[in-house]
């Protein structure tokens, strides 16, 4: 990488963590070397483009002006190169952020396929349970579940699964099996971040459509944490199937009322708004749009 794309990529993820330090961990470089390589672009810019505080880096006006010409022209320089290339031969590097526990049990299994296709591009997957900012995190695509709120960002649907609700065998021999809707009220309910109103849950069938109050005993802002506690027998979790599919395969948790519906959750590829996708980036979402939907 020469001496001048290097300096505006290092431009782009300081402008958008904010930190120096954070960009040069993510580019495996010292801080010092950031510092020299922006103060070296300033000087060839002729212009101010960070402020720096003791506290945090911001954009001068030119800098964010500058920010938005150099981001577009990164993304051309490597559509430029896919398409000089001639073919589907991705290189480079892809940042993809997702939900943790979706990415753990459906997006990872399914990446090796991808990365024997693309062997020289490298990727990498940041993971959290807390909404990210795809901006700010210099990613590529994010793989979100349920509706979107960012109406400026182009997205694809790559998925859909049934929501459910299940529960151990140990607490269902405890507390018996519901046998319709309105038998949960006596039931202990578990709510994580993949859950409907802590205060009702609502059922379809037939056209009918039931809504029952439930009883919750523990809320959890992480899905792995909400389906362990319905595997040790705490009550009955409200959830995906991507979210417990290897534990009702195994028998750790059985399936509820599974003539009701509750809804679907759809997951999307959400490309970063303002910019053109990578293509590798593109290729990503087509790939899991073809495999979660087997």
């Amino acid at each position: 990488m020469n001496d001048k794309l290097l300096a505006l990529r290092l431009f782009v993820r300081v402008a958008r963590t904010g930190s120096f330090s954070a960009a040069a961990r993510e580019l495996d470089l010292s801080q010092p070397s950031v510092s020299r390589i922006i103060a070296a672009l300033e000087e060839d810019v002729g212009a101010a483009l960070v402020t720096r505080t003791t506290r945090a880096v911001a954009l001068t006006d030119v800098g964010n002006d500058y920010l938005t010409r150099v981001e577009a022209i990164l993304s051309s320089l490597e559509e430029a190169d896919h398409t000089a290339r001639g073919s589907r031969e991705l290189r480079g590097s892809l940042r993809v952020a997702m939900p943790a526990s979706f990415g753990v049990r459906e997006i990872i299994p399914l990446m090796p396929g991808f990365l024997a296709r693309h062997p020289s591009l490298n990727v990498s997957l940041l993971m959290s349970d807390q909404r990210q900012d795809t901006i700010k995190e210099g990613a590529d695509v994010a793989l979100r579940l349920g509706d979107l709120d960012d109406s400026s960002a182009t997205a694809r649907v790559i998925g859909r699964t049934q929501r459910l609700i299940a529960a151990s065998p140990r607490y269902l021999e405890e507390k018996g099996t519901p046998e319709a809707p309105a038998n949960l009220a006596v039931h202990t309910a578990i709510v994580g971040p993949a859950g409907t109103s802590s205060g009702t849950w609502s059922f379809q069938k037939d056209g009918q459509s039931v809504s029952t109050r439930i009883n919750c005993r523990l809320t959890v802002s992480y899905n792995e944490a909400a389906v362990a506690a319905a595997v040790a027998g705490i009550g009955v979790v409200n959830t995906s199937l991507w979210g417990c599919r290897a534990e009702l395969a195994s028998g750790a948790l059985i399936r509820l009322l599974p003539d009701w519906k509750i809804g679907e959750v759809e997951a999307h590829g959400l490309f970063t708004p303002g910019r053109r996708p990578k293509p590798s980036a593109r290729a990503l979402v087509e790939y899991l749009i073809a495999e979660l939907g087997r």
